[in-house]
């Protein structure tokens, strides 16, 4: 065999992800089509095909409406792109909080049309049940404690979690419950740093955290917000790059072209002289 054959690469799973406990900081963001994925994959430890798809994408309101087609649609995309980072799906809004046998035909129907490696769910307390009957059957789950996006319209909006000593304890149980259920690593969002310290040091698998601090076992943010697409971003949100005033630039120069007739292309530079 040629030296210069191409080498394989692995994917992550989920036992390599849970070995990050206490390790090397998880490196997670999101994705939601091929070209995305294919830009993220190398640098990602995991690739999220989030619900949050609703509202990045199809500027949806909340994630409520997001449908368990949207989201294979949008993973199947992912997969096409990547080859290396886990790929995690979110079950949406509907699809696993009714009964075990339902979440799991939901939860199968996902990974086996996209072809991901996992499914995430958000772990209020009836789900944890829920998270135990999918694992047994052979789905690996990853869980979501403190703000819970789906469960908006009970909150009434986007707000932190775990100010008052009740929501505190509550949100430590339910990571507690997540873990022993059996999910391989919990997103822990919109809490403050000793809470999420605390939730990292109780739990025996890693936490990554979303807005809550450097105190996780690593971090995921939603990555058009990090590449500074849109006009506002959550406060804890670091900007690494301004593709919204790019891409405002670029269309503005291409208007331009057009208007002063300077735009080339015909025939004979899409297909060569005949």
């Amino acid at each position: 065999m040629s030296s210069q054959a191409k080498i394989k690469v692995r994917r992550l799973t989920a036992p390599d992800i849970a070995a990050h406990k206490g390790g090397q900081p998880l490196v997670c963001l999101t994705a939601y089509t091929t070209p995305m994925a294919q830009l993220l994959d190398g640098a990602c430890d995991v690739l999220l095909v989030g619900d949050s798809l609703g509202m990045v994408l199809h500027g949806m309101p909340n994630t409520v409406g997001v449908t368990l087609e949207m989201m294979i649609l949008h993973a199947q995309a992912v997969m096409r792109g990547s080859s290396q980072a886990m790929v995690v799906v979110d079950m949406p809004f509907g699809s696993y909080e009714g009964s075990y046998e339902l979440a799991y035909e939901n939860a199968a129907r996902l990974m086996k049309e996209s072809g991901a490696q996992a499914v995430k769910v958000e772990s209020g307390p009836t789900v944890p049940e829920t998270i135990a009957y999918l694992t047994a059957r052979g789905v690996p789950v990853m869980g979501h404690v403190g703000l819970r996006p789906q469960a908006v319209l009970i909150n009434g909006g986007f707000k932190a979690k775990g100010r008052t000593q009740g929501e505190r304890d509550r949100i430590l149980a339910e990571a507690h419950a997540t873990a022993d259920a059996g999910a391989f690593a919990v997103v822990v969002e919109g809490v403050a740093e000793a809470l999420a310290r605390e939730i990292t040091q109780a739990i025996s698998v890693p936490t990554i955290g979303i807005g809550a601090s450097p105190a996780c076992d690593g971090q995921i943010l939603v990555s058009e917000d990090m590449l500074g697409l849109f006009d506002w971003s959550p406060k804890f949100v670091r900007r690494y790059a301004d593709l919204r005033g790019d891409i405002q630039r670029a269309v503005q120069n291409y208007a331009d072209d057009v208007r002063a007739r300077r735009f080339p292309g015909d025939a004979e530079t899409y297909f060569g002289k005949s």
